[in-house]
């Protein structure tokens, strides 16, 4: 039977910070969000969150609600405006925006004091001695700016290989594998490309099992630093590479 993998992941920090991934992403205007763009990419994270068997927090739920009832707002027909109203209507993405440039704000923020903080302990000057780098100073994902949701979107691609577009549920796809015995496989295959290895080409079976597997064994590699992620520029592929110290 196939186990199922519950995870939590310090890379996901709530819906608000995958909405601004996606307009980041897709260079949208915060203040003239394409809400029906947005809650489509914003669905297809849900989804692919859903067929890696993540432990999806309620929040992103409820923020997909959000999404769609703004969406359904949008396309009510507009409202006979009273006099009164002086030509003035709401639009249903107000809220959201103010919420989105309030949490880019306090985002940007944290990562200036966060920055501070590094320069102050740079400047730190005491004896010379033998230095030994904590796993707490490292990065919890991936060594270069690639983030959890960079790793999503490539999972997007994955599940949606054209050659992969057929039921995954039979017996004879089915393929069972642990955890720990991929993540070898895997850092073998990594240490074998000193130039690095395409993330989609560590998914060679189009077994769902087999997918989740890969993929949650690849999460691990990275957060016991022994992997990382990279992308030159936004929509490229992702490029594993072994981790140097």
């Amino acid at each position: 039977m196939h186990e199922s993998y519950s995870v939590r992941l310090d890379g996901f920090e709530g819906p608000l910070d995958l909405l601004l991934h996606l307009i980041n992403r897709y260079e949208i205007d915060i203040y003239d969000i394409p809400v029906a763009t947005i809650t489509a990419q914003y669905m297809e994270y849900i989804h692919t969150m859903q067929q890696l068997e993540l432990n999806i927090a309620s929040e992103y739920l409820v923020m997909a609600a959000t999404l769609l009832a703004i969406k359904s707002a949008l396309l009510l027909p507009n409202q006979e405006l009273e006099e009164e109203d002086e030509g003035y209507e709401e639009d249903p993405r107000d809220e959201l925006m103010a919420r989105l440039i309030e949490y880019r704000k306090y985002k940007e923020a944290a990562e200036e004091l966060k920055e501070l903080e590094h320069e102050e302990k740079e400047s730190y000057i005491r004896a010379p001695e033998k230095i030994e780098h904590s796993q707490s100073d490292l990065p919890k994902l991936a060594k270069g700016a690639v983030s959890i949701y960079d790793m999503l979107a490539a999972m997007q691609q994955v599940f949606n290989r054209k050659k992969w577009n057929r039921p995954m549920t039979t017996t004879i796809e089915r393929v069972e594998i642990p955890i720990k015995q991929r993540m070898e496989e895997i850092l073998n295959q990594v240490v074998a490309s000193p130039e690095g290895i395409p993330f989609i080409e560590l998914f060679p079976y189009p077994a769902k099992s087999h997918i989740v597997v890969t993929f949650m064994a690849m999460l691990e590699l990275m957060k016991e630093h022994l992997i990382y992620c990279e992308q030159e520029k936004t929509f490229d592929q992702l490029i594993l590479h072994k981790w140097e110290n």
